[in-house]
């Protein structure tokens, strides 16, 4: 079985459910298309009540992660991959404004934080005349 819920971890067994379900999607022991294990039939495996199984399936399905197809079961989205990716470029999309804003506050120019991102993406950022460290060669 893929999921293994903490009682005693502090987190609601719902939101671990959850995650392990996001976990088992993003490393392919899921796939799009695949059937999720009943609500019933995990709860009695996993010893919790049936209603964490289906609050659980209910915010995957709202997440667009899996979808529920009344009297068939519970089956990852066609577009969880989609959406994974969607997410992690939200998550980055936010430290991107975090430097971004910090290199303003040290007054560096636009101009000069787009050639600064260029040259770490081309690992160039010892030939831009930068160590790694991102200060002046002295």
């Amino acid at each position: 079985m893929l999921f293994r819920p903490n009682p005693s971890s502090g987190v609601p067994i719902y939101l671990q459910l959850m995650e392990q379900v996001k976990h088992a999607i993003e490393t392919g022991a899921l796939r799009p298309g695949e059937q999720l294990p009943g609500m019933r039939p995990l709860a009695e495996e996993l010893v919790i009540n049936p209603n964490t199984v289906a609050k659980a399936y209910r915010e995957l399905e709202h997440e667009g992660v899996i979808e529920l197809r009344h009297g068939a079961g519970a089956f990852v989205s066609a577009n969880a991959q989609a959406k994974k990716l969607t997410d992690k470029l939200r998550a980055a999309q936010a430290v991107v404004a975090a430097a971004v804003e910090k290199l303003r506050a040290r007054g560096v120019t636009d101009e000069e934080i787009r050639r600064l991102f260029e040259a770490e993406l081309a690992g160039l950022a010892g030939l831009a005349g930068l160590s790694k460290t991102g200060g002046h060669r002295g």
